[in-house]
């Protein structure tokens, strides 16, 4: 019980951001706290912050630290709520953000199913690529795509994500294929405007180069090709490479039913970039409702079937083979 008070109390003076607003959340002295996390640094032989009397600052090992502690809390406050939850009905207001292109997509047609499931749960979805501030908001969950910047949220990976550069096969028949990222320097590439949140360009994997140490690993470089069109929207990006005018860089989420149909080709697939991932993110809280467990549970569901994203139907509202989908706790 000592050692889950001391990652209780670490987690919440991290994410709080001093001594005295953990202890008064908690309501005892911030002389406890402190000697608190005197013991958890004295047990693991490392230091987790550095305290001053103006701010708190974790060091490397806490800030790899903080993220198992977040995981660890949750799952655990998760199966007891499991446990006591028994058949209690998830009701209350649920409030989703997503961005648009893939909320529209990818989210919206499932928020009225999941209703069908719970009835008793009210839904208001937002969709903007705004980044919402969830806590200052009050919104209960967001689906996130791509890498996720440094935060208190503790996040779930719902779905692997890929970017891939794509075409149709007319637009290659009468082009080439690029055999090299350099080569899109002689192709029509659609890219986002520079107002757009894409900054850093199209990126590619580089394996090592000839007089390479041993056990190098592959590099990633990011490219900012050119061309005649561009546009901030990445849906009108997919609508002109769909009508030929030239080669784009998207999301698997976005054209992989496209792929699948064979309206569009993949071209440089050797030098793609590793995946990123599709998250579900919520605030750090001792309790998690019910209705947004079982939220992240039905998005990961559908999310693991591969006719999803393809483009296929949806499976029904129900877990597999019919059955409800089980209560199950988060995991990173």
């Amino acid at each position: 019980m000592d050692k889950l008070k001391q990652l209780e109390t670490f987690v919440s003076v991290a994410t709080r951001g001093s001594l005295t607003a953990a202890a008064k959340a908690e309501g005892v002295a911030p002389a406890i706290i402190g000697r608190r996390l005197d013991a958890l640094e004295s047990r693991l032989g490392v230091k987790l912050m550095v305290r001053t009397t103006r701010r708190i600052t974790l060091t490397h090992e806490g800030s790899a630290f903080i993220e198992d502690c977040q995981r660890l809390l949750t799952d655990l406050a998760n199966a007891e709520a499991s446990v006591s939850a028994g058949g209690v009905k998830a009701s209350g207001h649920l409030r989703i953000t997503a961005p648009a292109g893939f909320g529209r997509r990818h989210v919206a047609p499932l928020v009225p199913r999941f209703r069908e499931l719970h009835p008793e749960v009210t839904i208001s979805l937002n969709l903007s690529d705004r980044v919402v501030d969830l806590a200052g908001e009050g919104y209960d969950c967001a689906v996130r795509v791509g890498d996720l910047p440094d935060s208190s949220l503790v996040s779930v990976r719902l779905a692997d994500n890929r970017r891939m550069c794509v075409a149709t096969p007319d637009y290659l028949r009468r082009h080439g294929r690029p055999a090299h990222p350099a080569d899109l320097a002689r192709f029509d590439c659609l890219t986002l405007s520079s107002d757009a949140s894409q900054t850093r360009g199209w990126a590619f994997r580089m394996p090592p180069g000839e007089g390479a140490s041993e056990g190098a690993e592959a590099e990633i470089v990011h490219l900012r090709p050119g061309g005649p069109l561009d546009c901030s929207d990445g849906q009108v990006l997919r609508e002109w490479c769909l009508a030929g005018y030239g080669i784009a860089w998207r999301s698997t989420w976005e054209v992989e039913a496209d792929i699948a149909a064979g309206r569009l080709e993949t071209v440089l697939d050797e030098y793609a970039a590793p995946p990123n991932g599709i998250y579900a993110l919520f605030p750090q809280r001792k309790h998690l409702a019910l209705r947004v467990r079982l939220w992240i549970d039905f998005l990961k569901h559908h999310y693991a079937q591969a006719d999803f994203w393809a483009g296929g139907t949806l499976a029904a509202a129900t877990g597999p083979a019919g059955r409800p989908f089980p209560i199950s706790q988060p995991t990173g």
